[in-house]
């Protein structure tokens, strides 16, 4: 198969799907997104060199215009985060899209699912991946479905469970099923069978069974990822804590709710090893790492500050014209972000935050900036007496105060990196985006990953006073921006 070949993406907008479509771009290939809500695809560094198409897979009059013209069809959504009857609608939904590709001659479909022995009493979550898998088939398009347990990688829900469990709770009460085999695979290695498949046409009809290197534990995994961050944990296992209970406590100590996470538990009941050896026999450039490496590239990369891949957040666009507060988590990072629609030009905006900090300071509470950085000199961290460069222009590199500039783009984007000392790291954000009647949005993020319980601390003890501050220098740079250009 060439690099001719028309795709469509579904669930673009979630883990897998979203760096699918930046794999197949990388590639050559041409990408049409289906999406119920365009407005979640702005601010994806990709947004622009795809087709984006409005559609519903519970509508199947919505699915043709999508499907016109495609030769292959990714299908990467599920149903478990929307609704109680999930099974019911995964299967309904992959009937749907089934159909229409079928009536639209889709070459074929792939599709991601869920290890686990069919002939085993599979949990419902694990039973819904399979049969969503068969339901696409029923149209007689053919259909590459690979089964994958746990996906390793800053983003994916399994994975951050295992993190949040892991950083928040230091003595852990554990169910038997924590100690169930489970092989996890990369998320790298997951792309790299899902665009490998495109030009494998053998793999065409057939379930493919895809791991890691290595067999582990969910209690293995656990203190694996302590140890790649220097933590000490204790697992205590008790007879008896059913997954109801089990998802509650996950509730409690994780972003993720027990709604979602009781099916995603339940699923652990069951061992999810790789059965079956044929995708080293129909995919041997692969190599799948071990557990351990892809821990290593995860947290390697929310070392190194690379949280683009959240920064596509949609929820500002979705509030209109007003200013709005968000504080969300995404990929580890607690995120809180703030939006100001200022009468004037991005350039005029982009002039004043990126003239922070030095002799000028913060443009509101430049007292509290000033005990803060005391208090780091206390404690043997850096302060604000470093100043900055230049009053007005930045580069990649330069300090200022306690921040280090980690990227400029002129007249649109500023990320500062945090070097205070701080239980996690943190960077500040700003961007600009231009809008009709010479106004422009103003885009300020606060990025915090915390390490451990004391990072967590840190975040909410500190909380009250960051509303604070930081929605007035928000305020005070849309005035600063409007009174200088008038």
């Amino acid at each position: 198969m060439s690099n001719k070949m028309r795709l469509l993406v579904t669930g673009a907008t979630g883990y897998i799907g979203g760096r699918l479509v930046t794999r197949l771009l990388e590639e050559g290939y041409t990408v049409r997104i289906l999406v119920r809500d365009a407005q979640r695809l702005r601010g994806r560094s990709w947004s622009d060199r795809v087709e984006i198409v409005k559609g519903n897979i519970f509508d199947i009059d919505t699915l043709a215009p999508a499907l016109a013209g495609i030769d292959v069809a990714y299908y990467l959504v599920h149903s478990m985060a929307g609704s109680d009857n999930f099974e019911q609608q995964d299967i309904v939904a992959a009937q749907n899209f089934g159909k229409a590709c079928r009536d639209a001659n889709v070459q074929r479909i792939l599709y991601l699912g869920g290890l686990g022995d069919p002939a085993a009493n599979l949990s419902e979550h694990l039973r819904s991946r399979q049969q969503t898998g068969a339901a696409l088939t029923e149209a007689g398009v053919p259909v590459t479905e690979f089964r994958a347990a746990v996906v390793v990688g800053a983003g994916s829900i399994s994975f951050e469970m295992i993190r949040y469990l892991t950083e928040r709770v230091p003595l852990m009460v554990c169910p038997r099923w924590v100690f169930n085999r489970i092989q996890p695979i990369s998320i790298g290695n997951v792309l790299d069978y899902l665009v490998a498949a495109l030009k494998t046409p053998e793999s065409s009809g057939r379930v493919i069974e895809i791991g890691g290197a290595d067999v582990q534990t969910y209690a293995t995994m656990m203190l694996t990822y302590a140890k790649e961050r220097g933590f000490r944990r204790w697992l205590i296992p008790v007879p008896v804590l059913t997954p109801r209970l089990s998802s509650y406590w996950v509730h409690l100590v994780t972003p993720i709710g027990a709604r979602m996470a009781r099916p995603l538990i339940e699923g652990l009941r069951n061992e999810v090893v790789v059965r079956d050896e044929s995708a080293s026999q129909l995919f041997p450039q692969i190599h799948p790492i071990d557990y351990r490496t892809a821990v290593k590239l995860a947290l390697a990369n929310l070392e190194a500050g690379q949280v683009e891949t959240t920064w596509s957040d949609a929820l500002v666009t979705s509030q209109g014209d007003r200013s709005v507060k968000v504080l969300s988590t995404h990929d580890g990072m607690i995120m809180e972000q703030r939006v100001q629609i200022v009468p004037v030009s991005p350039e005029a905006v982009f002039r004043e935050f990126t003239a922070l900090g030095g002799e000028r300071g913060w443009l509101y509470f430049n007292w509290a900036w000033q005990i803060r950085g005391l208090m780091d000199r206390l404690i043997g961290g850096v302060g604000l007496r470093r100043g900055r460069r230049d009053p007005s222009e930045l580069r990649v590199g330069d300090a200022v105060d306690f921040w280090r500039v980690e990227a400029v783009e002129p007249s649109h984007l500023l990320r500062l990196r945090a070097e205070m000392k701080v239980p996690g790291m943190a960077w500040l954000q700003f961007e600009v985006h231009e809008l009709p009647d010479k106004q422009t949005r103003l885009v300020q993020t606060a990025f915090f990953a915390p390490k451990g319980i004391a990072g967590l601390a840190y975040w909410y003890v500190l909380y009250p006073i960051h509303t604070l501050i930081f929605s007035g220098m928000s305020r005070a740079i849309s005035k600063q921006a409007t009174m200088a250009v008038r």
